[in-house]
């Protein structure tokens, strides 16, 4: 038997907090005392309190707690509520880290104004080009918008691209345009330069198509998409300054995509005409 101090210690809790699940009904002592009130425990309870903590952690109340311990959930049934759990929080934690790129990409672009780089951007003609893509429409233009959308496109490309027997010719081209139906809706075509005829490939939803050539104001940007702006905006700068207007959205060629995004080379082609 273990005091309610020794239990504690060994739970990895507070005595408060024992004395609160005691109170509410969801972890009795083993025995208490009727003269003194102390309470002593078992090493066998460990196994509950372990259960408590665990769906405390999942986000379940007390009283859900104990409608799932008198249920009696078992150790296979509990790891797979604690793996979605986990699955959860990783989620979160990705969502959180991208806002955060997101706002001192922000940050980023409020210290970079009046410092602009006329050395960075590059008015050149671009070829025509042809691209083998899947499309999908996102709600904005945001990063928040753009990359649950695009992300699972190229996930989806390569594999079928690799099914139908047709190899990559050279780098991504992500462009966009704005949905026929408007309302600021975005549709996105994650696409990469192939060789293969134009039109549908098979029944996989991959379309190729040719891309026609343009004038383009272009600037490189080093780092992940998350942190564009202050080179979108850099961009964006130097084509209002340099007399040119802004013809469309600019197309994202992917020239360099390691596994360490902070690696990432990304050169923004914006079709321009003179103002």
């Amino acid at each position: 038997m273990f005091t309610i101090g020794d239990f504690a210690r060994h739970g990895r809790v507070s005595a408060r907090m024992l004395r609160h699940y005691d109170a509410v009904g969801l972890l009795r002592p083993a025995r208490t005392d009727p003269a003194t009130g102390y309470r002593s425990y078992e090493a066998a309870q460990l196994a509950r309190l372990n259960r408590i903590i665990a769906l405390k952690d999942l986000g379940f109340t007390l009283q859900q707690v104990r409608s799932v311990l008198d249920d009696e959930v078992g150790p296979k049934e509990l790891r797979g509520m604690l793996l979605l759990r986990r699955a959860e929080l990783e989620a979160a934690m990705a969502a959180a880290a991208a806002r955060l790129a997101q706002v001192e990409a922000r940050l980023r672009s409020i210290e970079s104004e009046g410092h602009m780089s006329v050395d960075e951007v590059v008015i050149k003609s671009v070829p025509a080009v042809r691209v083998a893509e899947l499309t999908g429409v996102a709600e904005g233009y945001g990063p928040d918008d753009i990359t649950p959308v695009i992300g699972p496109l190229y996930d989806r490309l390569f594999p079928l691209l690799e099914g139908a027997g047709v190899r990559p010719a050279g780098p991504g081209v992500a462009r966009y345009e704005e949905a026929p139906e408007g309302g600021g809706a975005i549709v996105v075509h994650a696409g990469v330069t192939v060789s293969a005829p134009v039109g549908p490939l098979g029944d996989t939803g991959v379309t190729v198509v040719e891309l026609p050539p343009f004038e383009a104001a272009t600037i490189v940007h080093r780092g992940p998409m998350e942190a564009i702006l202050p080179t979108a905006q850099t961009l964006a700068r130097w084509i209002d300054a340099g007399g040119y207007r802004s013809a469309g959205y600019a197309r994202e060629i992917n020239l360099e995509c390691p596994a360490d995004k902070e690696q990432w080379v990304t050169e923004l082609q914006e079709p321009v005409t003179r103002a």
